[in-house]
């Protein structure tokens, strides 16, 4: 089996509609991937262990998911120097309590962020691979190729007035 680049974390089973976006944009681009339910609060030290260990293991990215106090991107952050992109799950104000949570993060502890709830799993997957696409001549044309299709498919669009 093929080492995964990319580590999809989650503080919940109940997280992974919304993170599969992130899953499926990854499968679209060719990029491996495994995914994780690991808690923050309710399994700290399997957690740490997990994202201490991802680096040796060959994974170049994280993104992480998670709801209310969002803790999980910050404390997989604080224990790798991975790149770690939060996305915040839509949960119990609109979502965002999670994305103050996932912004929020203290000097040194740096986590990227972007939208709130499948949008933003989406765009995570598209940021990992941007990451990834820098020492990846493969991946760069792939994700050109991508934007180049969403701009003919905005364009194709009309209005009858």
């Amino acid at each position: 089996m093929t080492k995964p680049l990319v580590a999809i974390m989650m503080g919940s089973k109940s997280d992974w509609p919304t993170m599969e976006e992130a899953a499926k944009i990854l499968k679209e681009f060719g990029v491996t991937y495994e995914a994780k339910v690991l808690s923050a609060h309710r399994t700290p030290k399997e957690t740490s262990k997990y994202a201490e260990e991802l680096k040796s293991r060959g994974v170049k990215i994280v993104i992480c998911g998670a709801g209310g106090s969002a803790a999980l991107a910050g404390v997989v952050a604080a224990h790798t120097t991975l790149p770690v992109i939060g996305v915040p799950i839509d949960s119990v104000v609109n979502g965002i309590d999670s994305l103050l949570s996932t912004v929020q993060m203290p000097p040194g502890v740096p986590v990227g962020a972007v939208a709130i709830g499948k949008s933003g799993a989406k765009n995570a997957g598209l940021l990992a691979i941007r990451i990834l696409a820098v020492s990846d001549k493969t991946l760069q044309e792939k994700l050109e190729k991508f934007h180049d299709d969403q701009r003919k498919k905005v364009l194709e669009q009309s209005i009858e007035t």
